[in-house]
């Protein structure tokens, strides 16, 4: 135990300087800086905000159209943003290494946590003048919301890990990840509630854990006001899966590194 916690400390404050590190390298010391990391999403979610609610008008299928975005576009832009991040990890971080406290691990952590807590930052942004104006009714229920917001984290985090391994063995897979990521956008669940689909639709688009995922965050979100389908065990048994496999590949990947 006495060795456990200076070591803990030690690794804290290595992941803390790479945040630091991270959002430098990113957005500069000048201007408006690491503020980008929340202006990012920010700047989609109310863009896409504005075009459906044209499109739609106030509602949508019954669901007001902007908390549907809200809580959609935020989920979308911590799925793509975790991925696209993390891939190049080993490729673009490697002469980080050099430093005797640093880990590949140490890396893909703190790229995972800026990219967590910045949508998220970028949702209450959003959120709280919208609800301060009356535009969008208040959460209903906050633990429910930030839960599935953390498991929604975890799993993408997981499926990053796996990514970012398979990219580091294969240029071919590499290649492929971006026309893949706009391929499953239908099963993130992020443009429908699945209450709206045939009934026959419903149990396919269920094996996606992301749709779980949405329809947790908006149980959160809208309480009993909007019919929503999720099952937690589903989601976590996901959550573990993708983690365990990923980590299982990267410890392999990382032998293969080579430093810049």
């Amino acid at each position: 135990m006495t060795s456990t916690l200076p070591r803990l400390r030690k690794k804290t404050r290595t992941i803390n300087a790479l945040l630091i590190r991270e959002l430098m390298a990113r957005f500069g010391h000048h201007n408006i800086g690491f503020l980008w990391q929340v202006i990012e999403p920010l700047m989609l979610t109310l863009g896409v905000m504005i075009s459906w609610s044209f499109i739609y008008g106030e509602r949508n299928h019954g669901v007001r159209v902007i908390p549907l975005v809200l809580t959609g576009y935020t989920l979308l832009t911590v799925w793509r943003h975790m991925v696209a991040r993390l891939t190049h990890t080993f490729r673009h971080g490697s002469g980080l290494l050099f430093h005797r406290h640093v880990r590949p691990a140490d890396i893909l952590v703190a790229r995972g946590l800026l990219e967590s807590i910045g949508t998220l930052i970028s949702f209450f942004v959003a959120y709280i003048p919208l609800q301060l104006l009356d535009v969008i009714k208040p959460v209903d229920d906050y633990l429910l919301l930030l839960g599935a917001w953390t498991l929604m984290c975890f799993f993408c985090f997981g499926v990053a890990l796996i990514i970012t391994a398979l990219a580091h063995f294969s240029d071919a897979f590499d290649r492929v990840i971006q026309p893949i990521m706009y391929l499953i956008l239908p099963l993130t669940g992020v443009f429908y509630m699945v209450y709206w689909l045939p009934a026959a639709l419903r149990p396919i688009v269920l094996w996606s854990p992301l749709v779980h995922l949405s329809e947790m965050f908006r149980a959160g979100y809208f309480g009993t006001d909007v019919p929503t389908t999720w099952n937690v065990d589903y989601i976590l048994i996901w959550v573990i899966a993708v983690n365990a496999i990923g980590w299982v590949l990267v410890l392999k990947a990382q032998r293969h590194i080579e430093l810049e």
